[in-house]
């Protein structure tokens, strides 16, 4: 009879308790950061999902809530119809103001820098009863916080920047909030009623009409009688928003697609207003 043989295969290694007790701890750590992410409306990932979202249909972009409802604190005027407070950008619900580069007509017909007042205005309000704060309504399409204002003191901000003429009931947005304001305004020629001007959503897209046979054809100038809306609103391969100034170095060899969110501007103040940021060269 033959000798037996016995197979002698190799032996499994063991793998430590401790080693599948650091793999659950990982995979619990990842479910309660995504738990935490959902609930707070994805504010952790604000900041791409904003960026990505700029580039998407309407009805596929991404809406988060911001990290809290309300901001409160000392607000810097960057226009008539915009703040800004520790750092986020807000823009004024339901209401828009004269530009800063726009200019309206007094009770005498003589031009007026109405965007300017609009915005030493609100800033003189604002001054009176500090801070300012302003609950969340939406993010418009430029990233800023759209919200509704009051100070300290309980007082409307919107409201009475209509109320006093420096800024109009917008009724796409506001749905006739500030009508009674408006009618108040035009009947006592407070602020721009006191003359002639031109609504801003109205000015605006005169000025983009202006612009734009400027990128159909070098010959045509860009200045009109506001100076033409001639900033470049361009939008770099990382999702950045940058504008460019005629005499920068880039500025001529930039092109603007307004199909995937890129943009002209009246003024580099409206740029900065709108979260864009000044090209470095």
């Amino acid at each position: 009879m033959g000798r037996a043989y016995r197979y002698r295969g190799r032996r499994r290694r063991r793998v430590p308790y401790s080693v599948y007790r650091l793999i659950a701890t990982c995979i619990a750590l990842v479910v309660v950061a995504a738990g935490a992410a959902v609930k707070d409306g994805f504010t952790v990932f604000q900041p791409y999902t904003s960026a990505i979202s700029q580039h998407l249909p309407t009805a596929l972009r991404v809406s988060p809530k911001p990290a809290s409802q309300t901001l409160t604190g000392r607000a810097t005027v960057i226009d008539g119809d915009t703040i800004e407070i520790a750092g986020q950008r807000i823009r004024f619900n339901g209401i828009d103001a004269p530009e800063s580069a726009q200019r309206c007509k007094d009770a005498s017909g003589r031009a007026y820098a109405c965007g300017r007042d609009a915005a030493n205005a609100l800033d003189g309000f604002l001054a009176e009863s500090r801070p300012v704060s302003c609950r969340f309504v939406d993010w418009d399409q430029y990233g800023r916080f759209v919200g509704n204002c009051t100070r300290i003191d309980g007082r409307s901000v919107q409201q009475w920047l209509v109320e006093n003429g420096h800024a109009l009931d917008w009724l796409r947005y506001s749905h006739g909030a500030y009508a009674v304001q408006e009618d108040m305004a035009r009947s006592a020629r407070r602020g721009v009623w006191q003359g002639e001007f031109q609504k801003p959503w109205e000015w605006r897209a005169a000025q983009r009409e202006q612009a734009a046979p400027a990128t159909a054809s070098p010959s045509v100038s860009l200045f009109g009688q506001s100076g033409g809306c001639n900033v470049k609103g361009n939008i770099s391969k990382k999702g950045e928003r940058i504008y460019h100034v005629p005499g920068q170095r880039y500025y001529d060899r930039t092109r603007i697609s307004p199909g995937e969110g890129e943009r002209w501007f009246c003024s580099e103040d409206e740029a900065r207003a709108s979260g864009w940021r000044k090209a470095r060269q």
